[in-house]
């Protein structure tokens, strides 16, 4: 099984001070020893979970010709549809083999916010896609708010020191295909190993071997969620600003055995993202004499930009 620690959020919000405690240490030392946690107690019901998986599957079967008219030219594949093989690790240039949908920011009262985010693109021969997508996104971002108090609290920091940052915040939430293997990849994998950009990403369907972790002995460890659990991990972004005391952790999707490359497989990320002009740079008190300073300071929204250079999303 898994080697990723569980935790509950219902220990956090319980209004049980023990319990939050509890709650902060765990995912503290989760976050601080393999970057990685399964979480259960979110604020995503079962029904809309079946939902959403029914209208991703849909969408994908649509003839390619219809996803290719959502693949919107010039915005990095922020929103709308990103066609097979075309996003690639840091590093690499093999495309990794998926297809994937982003739902972005829903703005509220930020008439400057909501034009510097693209809109979010409607399917139209799915009428159901975008409202399901669009609750979806929401309880996820409520879920990432209280882990991220939760880590503020371990941080020393205010309880609600992240909030108005994530208030508005540039997340995305993405659906991704896995198509069936159809002939010997060459040096192709579903995700090749990378960091996430962002501050925390919460992972939907990783319930099934594929997900690993590399743990710091270098060892790639399967990291596998119960269906109730969502899997939990630090972007490069807070690994930044609290100066790699909570670890952004490398991992991969590997291809499956042999016999199972006829079978898509189907995960859905969040990736909660700041404000752009959110600075990341090192928190004073992750700074001492036994960890001096990692990074230079950078703000969210120009750290964003380089990496989706890197990663051939957008164009220098």
């Amino acid at each position: 099984m898994s080697l990723v620690p569980s935790v509950n959020l219902e220990d956090f919000v319980s209004g049980d001070s023990k319990r939050k405690e509890k709650f902060i240490k765990e995912i503290g030392a989760a976050f601080e020893n393999i970057g990685f946690v399964a979480l259960s107690g979110h604020f995503l019901s079962d029904k809309l979970v079946d939902d959403l998986y029914d209208e991703i599957k849909q969408f994908f079967k649509l003839p390619q010709e219809v996803k290719d008219s959502y693949e919107i030219p010039g915005i990095g594949g922020q929103r709308g549809y990103t066609s097979f093989g075309k996003e690639h690790a840091k590093g690499r240039k093999e495309g990794d083999l998926k297809e994937f949908w982003h739902f972005g920011q829903y703005v509220e009262d930020n008439p400057r916010l909501e034009k510097e985010y693209p809109a979010n693109v409607i399917v139209k021969e799915l009428p159901k896609f975008n409202e399901v997508g669009k609750e979806t996104y929401k309880m996820l971002e409520k879920t990432a708010k209280y882990v991220l108090r939760a880590l503020a609290l371990h941080l020393n920091l205010e309880e609600t020191y992240f909030d108005d940052y994530i208030k508005n915040g540039n997340s995305i939430l993405r659906p991704i295909h896995y198509p069936p293997i159809t002939s010997e990849p060459k040096n192709a994998v579903r995700a090749a190993a990378h960091g996430d950009i962002n501050l925390i990403t919460l992972l939907m369907g990783a319930h099934g071997k594929g997900l690993q972790v590399k743990n710091h002995n270098d060892e790639w460890v399967d990291a596998i969620a119960r269906p109730d659990e969502l899997m939990i991990n630090v972007g490069d972004m807070l690994s930044r600003l609290t100066n790699n005391k909570l670890k952004s952790t490398i991992h991969q999707v590997v291809n499956p055995p042999r016999e199972l490359w006829g079978t898509s497989r189907y995960s859905v990320p969040f990736f909660m993202h700041p404000i752009s002009e959110m600075s990341l740079n090192c928190l004073e008190n992750c700074i001492d004499a036994d960890h001096p300073k990692l990074y230079d300071d950078i703000t969210a929204g120009e750290f964003l930009h380089e990496r989706l250079i890197e990663l051939g999303l957008i164009k220098k």
